[in-house]
C-alpha cells in the first residue's frame, strides 16, 4: 500500500508540477500581452496629441499662405486619416503619410519667413517637434515590448501554451522607407 501511495503522490506531484508550470507561462503570456497594448495605447495618445495640434498649426499657416492650399489639404487629410485609423498597420501607414505631409510643410514654412517668426507658430511648431520625440519614444517601447512579447510566445515550450490558449503574434509599428531618408530642403 505504502508502495501504490507513493507513485500516486509522485504522479500528484508531476501534474502539479505541470499545472504550476503552465500557468506561470500562461501568466507571463498575459502580462506581455498587456505591456503591449499598454504600449500601443502610449502611442495612440501621442498620435492624438499630434493630430490635436495639426489644426492650429494649419490656421496659423493659412493666414501666411492662401495659396499653398494642396499642402494644407494633404495635411488635413493625413491628420483624418491618423485619427480614424483602427489598427497598428493602418496606423502607422496614417503616420507616414502625415510625416510627408508636415515635411512638404516645413520645406514651404522656409520661404516665409514672417511666418517663421510668428510666436503662435514657433510655440506649435515647439510643441509638434516635442510630440514627434514623444512618438518616436513610443514606437520604440511598443516594438520592445512586440519583440518580448513574440520572442515569448515562439519559444520552445511556451510555444505549444500560446498556440493552446490562442496567443498571436503582435505586429511591430514600423515606418517606411520614404521616412527614412532626409528631407532635401531646396530654395531654388
Amino acid at each position: 500500500m505504502n508502495k501504490g501511495l507513493g507513485v500516486l503522490l509522485g504522479v500528484v506531484a508531476v501534474i502539479l508540477l505541470i499545472a504550476v508550470s503552465l500557468g506561470s507561462s500562461y501568466n507571463n503570456m498575459v502580462r506581455l500581452s498587456e505591456n503591449v497594448d499598454s504600449k500601443y495605447s502610449d502611442i495612440s495618445v501621442q498620435l492624438k496629441r499630434r493630430a490635436d495640434l495639426i489644426p492650429n498649426l494649419i490656421n496659423t499657416v493659412k493666414g501666411y499662405m492662401a495659396h499653398e492650399q494642396k499642402i494644407i489639404d494633404s495635411i488635413t487629410e493625413a491628420r483624418t486619416n491618423l485619427v480614424n485609423a483602427k489598427t497598428v498597420s493602418e496606423q502607422a501607414k496614417a503616420n507616414d503619410d502625415l510625416t510627408k505631409a508636415l515635411n512638404s510643410l516645413n520645406v514651404i514654412v522656409e520661404n516665409y519667413p514672417d511666418l517663421k517668426s510668428n510666436t503662435n507658430f514657433i510655440q506649435l511648431q515647439d510643441e509638434l517637434a516635442g510630440t514627434e520625440n514623444r512618438i518616436a519614444t513610443s514606437r520604440k517601447d511598443y516594438n520592445d515590448a512586440v519583440k518580448d512579447y513574440n520572442s515569448t510566445i515562439k519559444s520552445f515550450p511556451k510555444n505549444i501554451i500560446a498556440g493552446m490558449f490562442g496567443f498571436t503574434e503582435k505586429d511591430y509599428f514600423e515606418i517606411s522607407n520614404t521616412d527614412k531618408e532626409v528631407p532635401n530642403v531646396s530654395f531654388d
